[in-house]
């Protein structure tokens, strides 16, 4: 009899847990191979292909029974990672493989049926577990080698087959590969300078880019909404190295890495509006992470805002107000980041044209109530900026020359974030402060105060809207380069608020 333990892991929400996978094999006349530790329909399919990609490799498994156990026994294992481990432990027992050597890796992968690799969702995970484990390295599939190696620290043996696996264990290979130097960001598809007008919709837009600030754009069609909504990311300051290592983990977990290099840009989604609840907000029988989670770090479009279903809509409440998403389920509760900017379009009515000043709007007074209410008072009160983006006039359109261009406003904006990590001495911005914090750059009395009252009285601003707007007045004190609080911030950023 023969036992061996390979460590392995799983994957929950964006983080991978050991995983420990014991397998002990006997001789026996009529071969077979049990699995138990929870397993799903892929996992307990794994005794076949692995059973198979054994034979087909040229391992001499005839007469050879074994029993696999995936502790621990309560967390439930999906997907098709485990086949390489429980392939290795296997040909460890038959002696094939160095089996003190295998206690020095985390080992994932999934197995064909002729002994090659296929790659896994959560490279980048698993690597970080091998490095939180302090194990030598990780084993796992060629596809997924140059993402496992932007882990420092930890050796990475990417295999193409079964076989090529062997010879690495037993050090007949040069094993370990390295991370290749990350790209340069790519151009961004629109640049401000490309904008024509619209000088206090682009302000609104650099505010929300300086303070992290969310924006809702209400307009007739064809005024640039979206155009604008695409030119935000140009003016976001680049990613530093956690942020990106961050959004990438996401993106490897969702299989959507487009590559195996770090993702250097500011992720930018655009759902259309049909989508459902579990592609927006996340969800499924094992929570996969929604457009919210993915534009983690970066922009959240969401163009013809009511036309969403209200249900969605209203799900974005707690991820807006937290930047934390929780997904619950039976067995387990699963934790995403969601610090992403939202960016908001409508219509200012059904037909589009209430407020052009040339053509006329075609609908009812019901009907444009019952449009704008669609959207709901507790939403609209989580966005920061509302700003109108009214249509151009021919004459004024040809008179436009010399627009300013994103690199111009970018330099405003990293001087803006470069005072709030000063200020709290993170990566933190000015929209996920507390109202504790908020207090302390907040006069304690005097004509601030003064005007706050009498805005709260006037427009009847709840407490959270009121929070709001100071901290995008504290932006606009960034921007300026301000070391006081001045009225004009004040006023400006009351400018851009939706009162009722």
């Amino acid at each position: 009899m023969a036992l061996t333990r390979i460590v392995s892991g799983a994957c929950i929400g964006l983080e991978a847990v050991r995983v420990e996978i014991e397998v002990d094999s006997r001789e026996s006349e009529k071969p077979f191979l049990v699995l138990v530790g929870l397993p799903d329909a892929a996992v307990r399919e794994a005794k076949d292909r692995v059973f198979t990609a054994l034979q087909n490799s040229g391992c001499d498994i005839t007469k050879f029974s074994c029993t696999i156990n995936l502790a621990p026994a309560d967390l439930k294992k999906e997907g098709a990672a485990y086949d390489l481990p429980i392939a290795m432990g296997m040909l460890s027992n038959r002696g094939l493989v160095k089996k003190e050597k295998l206690a020095d890796y985390l080992i994932v992968g999934e197995l064909g049926l002729g002994g090659n690799t296929r790659p896994v969702l959560g490279a980048l995970a698993y690597a970080y577990l091998a490095k939180e484990l302090k194990l030598k390295g990780i084993l796992l599939p060629a596809a997924n080698g140059m993402e496992a190696a932007l882990v420092p620290g930890i050796e990475v043996l990417a295999v193409e087959s079964l076989r090529d696996a062997i010879t690495a264990i037993n050090g007949q290979t040069p094993p370990s590969i390295k991370a290749r130097e990350t790209k340069e960001q790519k151009p961004h598809p629109v640049d401000f300078s490309e904008i024509q007008g619209q000088l206090q919709a682009k302000r609104a837009m650099e505010i929300a880019a300086a303070g992290n600030h969310n924006i809702l754009m209400t307009g007739p069609p064809g005024t640039g909404k979206s155009l604008l909504a695409k030119a935000l990311i140009s003016i976001m300051p680049p990613l530093e190295f956690d942020e990106a290592l961050e959004v990438t983990k996401i993106y490897s977990i969702a299989g959507q890495l487009p590559h195996a290099n770090l993702i250097q840009n500011r992720p930018f989604r655009s759902p259309h509006h049909t989508v459902s609840y579990a592609g927006l907000i996340g969800g499924g029988s094992v929570p996969r992470p929604g457009e919210v989670v993915l534009a983690h770090h970066g922009v959240l479009f969401l163009d013809e805002l009511p036309e969403f279903s209200r249900s969605v809509l209203e799900a974005m409440r707690q991820p807006l107000e937290d930047r934390t998403l929780t997904i619950s389920r039976a067995l387990a509760s699963t934790k995403f980041p969601c610090s992403c900017l939202l960016v908001a379009a409508m219509n200012p009515c059904p037909c589009g044209y209430k407020g052009h000043p040339e053509k006329a709007c075609r609908d009812t007074a019901l009907q444009i109530d019952r449009y704008q209410k669609k959207i709901s008072g507790p939403l609209l009160d989580r966005i920061d900026l509302h700003v109108w983006v009214a249509p151009i006039a021919s004459h004024e359109l040809m008179s436009i020359q010399n627009q300013e261009p994103s690199k111009a406003i970018l330099e405003r904006v990293m001087r803006a974030r470069a005072r709030q990590k000063k200020r709290f001495g993170t990566n933190k911005t000015n929209a996920e402060m507390s109202a504790k914090e908020l207090q302390t750059y907040i006069p304690a009395d005097g004509p601030i105060k003064e005007l706050i009252k009498q805005a709260i009285d006037s427009f009847q601003m709840s407490l959270r809207s009121v929070h709001r707007a100071l901290k995008v007045a504290i932006t606009i004190q960034d921007l300026a380069e301000s070391d006081t609080l001045e009225e004009d911030h004040v006023l400006e950023a009351l400018s851009f608020k939706q009162c009722s």
